[in-house]
């Protein structure tokens, strides 16, 4: 994948909401099989889509991709020998030394690409549609589905649910939006009301768990107060989860395997990119052939070494 098809999985995956990373190569230093432009996105579970650089840069990007998905703030990656960069290194750059046979190096700028606030609003009044249009206004993804019409499928474990049917269908539509497993689930109504519908989920044998989580009152606790206010109440303690980190998107996909070392440059190296060598029961990846050749000739030597170490 290169070129257009890197930017039409960008528009596939930002359709879908899923978060990802995207790799650009700003400047190589030959010999490199990259380019300056060349570029890759690299999914929340790891896998890279598109073209970086050989087996020394890749897994090294994609480490650094998942951390900057992590805490959402791109940086800028030297990747090569220090003696290549000497003391010439701006402040802000991470030097990540990688050993390769080819003595190349690169300048890889990664960036986040994080989805928009998934937020499901499940009722029809007045309030159901202001806060829609507030939330809307913020940039978010924001559904407004009728009680009678909300299912488990509308939401995912990244959704922000709230429920405000006012008596009409509470405890279907909860019932359904317990089953999605949402980041956030809040029920509109009063302590009294809510207490009566969880005992009725209950019941039902809605587990524990998945009844602690939901918020009752939804937004922040302001009293008797105007439709328009409790749109904004809800909004603002939405806001106010997303930014202290606690209605954090979880990833989707398989996790991401564990990266293995190269025993010999000490290169971090996908497990399962690459045949392993099986010595003495455990299996050794390499990041180039060469690698592979010199653990061969004596695996004893670079097996010791990694014990010391």
């Amino acid at each position: 994948m290169e070129g257009l098809g890197v930017l039409e999985e960008m528009g596939e995956l930002t359709r879908r909401g899923e978060a990802f990373a995207l790799a650009t190569v700003v400047w190589r230093q030959g010999p490199s099989s990259s380019q300056p432009g060349s570029r890759a996105i690299i999914t929340a579970a790891g896998e890279l889509h598109g073209w970086i650089g050989g087996a020394c840069a890749e897994p090294v990007v994609i480490r650094e991709a998942q951390q900057v998905m992590a805490d959402g703030t791109a940086r800028l990656l030297l990747l090569g020998t220090p003696e290549q960069f000497g003391g010439g290194v701006p402040d802000g750059m991470t030097v990540v030394p990688i050993s390769c046979q080819s003595e190349g190096a690169l300048e890889v700028y990664i960036e986040p690409v994080l989805p928009a606030p998934h937020l499901v609003i499940v009722g029809d009044s007045p309030m159901t549609r202001t806060l829609a249009s507030l939330a809307r206004a913020l940039g978010w993804r924001t559904d407004l589905v009728r009680g009678p019409d909300f299912t488990a499928e509308a939401a995912d474990g990244r959704s922000m649910v709230v429920v405000a049917t006012q008596g009409h269908g509470d405890e279907e539509a909860l019932e359904a939006a317990t089953a999605a497993r949402p980041a956030y689930l809040g029920l509109v109504g009063s302590r009294r009301r809510g207490a009566t519908v969880l005992g009725y989920l209950a019941d039902r044998g809605v587990p524990q768990d998945q009844l602690d989580r939901v918020r009752v009152p939804a937004g922040l606790d302001l009293g008797p107060t105007t439709h328009q206010e409790i749109a904004v109440a809800i909004l603002a303690e939405l806001v106010q989860l997303r930014a202290s980190g606690a209605l954090a998107p979880a990833r989707s996909g398989v996790p991401a395997a564990e990266p293995a070392k190269d025993p010999v440059c000490g290169m971090a190296v996908a497990a399962g990119s690459s045949r392993p060598v099986r010595y003495e029961g455990t299996d050794y990846y390499f990041c180039c052939t060469g690698c592979r050749q010199a653990f061969e000739q004596d695996p004893d030597a670079y097996v010791k070494r990694e014990t010391r170490c």
